[in-house]
């Protein structure tokens, strides 16, 4: 048994996709929102079973499978959910999604030198490739978040002191962003637990939170995931990540400049998120101060 999740359930979704009897099932680290589980088949295959608990909005669930199809056609390694034998790429059960994915080796990718100059060569290749619908141009965890967190916590005068600070940091940020940096398809998540592969990168996957948006947003967000040690940015990380990112797309002056305003963008955006979810939305003692490794960043000065 995994978080609710039998070995009869995932014998169903394996049925589905004419696949051989499921053998065990393994609860897998990673991943907030949605539960994942890995399936070894009796024929030695192994599957991760996905279930899309956050996505109840089946919508939303075919728009992120498109955004994984349109990235991999375009030569960028995911892991799409399998057509099952009625052609889906999923099953409901419950209201609820769930989807089997091709199991990627080699665990997480690592923080050292040459793994992430893999991660940020990745990533300048992603952020070149056509620019569809399936893609928002709003970022999920940004903006839109913040005036959603204002809106719920109601009389401005009763804010706790994390939101004041929010609000304050985030209008000083608006201006400080250019409207016309060069844009491309963002992953706008891009944390160990979202890229495989060890030593160089396997597959990116989780494309829930990615946008349309400037293309220096996802380099900062990659170092805001991979780039910190111990409360301490590691100059070694961002200087990997910049130089496989330019191996394929040299930045820009623009871009340059707005490094330090789309780093702190980043930053404040993963912290909104955590006191989103673990404060107000989801409220839970344990990982109710997990916000706060973010905001301790925000008063360290890093030179890009």
């Amino acid at each position: 048994m995994s978080a609710g999740v039998s070995i009869e359930d995932s014998r169903w979704l394996a049925d589905l996709a004419g696949l051989s009897d499921v053998e065990s099932i393994t609860p897998m680290e990673g991943g907030w929102d949605n539960s994942n589980n890995l399936l070894k088949l009796t024929d030695g295959g192994l599957f991760v079973l996905k279930i899309w608990h956050a996505q109840r909005n089946l919508t939303g669930v075919d728009a992120v499978i498109n955004r994984q199809i349109h990235v991999e056609r375009n030569g960028i390694p995911t892991s799409v959910p399998i057509q099952l034998t009625d052609g889906e790429r999923y099953a409901v059960r419950d209201g609820v999604a769930w989807t089997l994915l091709p199991y990627v080796e080699g665990g997480h990718l690592s923080s050292d030198p040459v793994a992430l100059e893999s991660l940020g060569e990745t990533m300048a290749r992603m952020h070149e490739i056509p620019l569809v619908d399936y893609f928002p141009r709003d970022y999920r965890m940004g903006w839109i978040l913040f005036e959603s967190m204002y809106e719920a916590a109601g009389v401005e005068a009763q804010w706790p002191e994390f939101l004041v600070q929010l609000k304050r940091q985030a209008e000083e940020l608006r201006g400080d962003i250019p409207e016309d940096l060069p844009e491309g398809v963002l992953h706008g998540d891009l944390f160990p637990d979202n890229v495989l592969g060890g030593a160089a990168v396997t597959a990116i996957i989780d494309f829930e939170e990615a946008w349309i948006g400037p293309r220096a947003f996802d380099l900062v967000m990659a170092f805001v995931g991979f780039g910190w040690q111990d409360g301490v940015p590691r100059q070694e990380c961002w200087g990997a990540l910049l130089n496989g990112y330019e191996s394929v797309s040299p930045l820009t002056e623009s871009e340059k400049e707005a490094l330090p305003a789309l780093y702190r963008y980043a930053t404040l955006s993963i912290a909104a998120w955590r006191y989103w979810k673990h404060v107000m939305s989801e409220p839970d003692p344990m990982l109710a101060e997990r916000y706060l490794e973010m905001v301790d960043r925000l008063g360290v000065e890093f030179e890009f």
